[in-house]
């Protein structure tokens, strides 16, 4: 009799990063933290040619530059847009995390959508104004 009660148990599955991204809806600060961990791991893998440049670039005046019209590439500005876009949303969603670690008051919902606008404002304007120096705007 026991067993013809008995609920089938809930099946769960792991799912992969296209359902999450098409089929569920997170929210503003569930994509703060997917886009923390994706631009910590683009400068990540982007760190060896970023030093590598960097060593480049202060070896010598002539050296330097070589750097400079290396970087007057199109391309080149792109990449370093996006290398320093991913810098500025890391540091920015990094100190976001440091301040809900300290105040344990800004760990709710409401608090974390609030933090995760500031995030995205901050480091879009940031970003801003890193390309408008890139691209020769002052």
């Amino acid at each position: 009799m026991a067993e013809a009660v008995k609920k089938p148990r809930p099946e769960f599955r792991n799912i992969g990063i296209g359902q999450i991204l098409t089929a569920y809806r997170l929210p503003l600060a569930g994509r703060v933290s997917i886009l923390h961990r994706l631009s910590g791991g683009l400068l990540f893998v982007a760190l060896p040619f970023l030093l590598y440049l960097f060593d480049q670039s202060l070896t010598s005046e002539l050296s330097f530059e070589v750097f400079k019209g290396f970087l007057s590439n199109l391309i080149v500005k792109l990449i370093t847009l996006v290398l320093a876009w991913a810098y500025l949303f890391h540091f920015c969603a990094g100190v976001r995390h440091l301040l809900m670690d300290t105040n344990h008051e800004a760990v709710t919902k409401e608090k974390g959508k609030q933090t995760s606008i500031v995030v995205f404002v901050v480091s879009s304007l940031l970003t801003i104004v890193f390309a408008l120096k890139l691209f020769g705007a002052f």
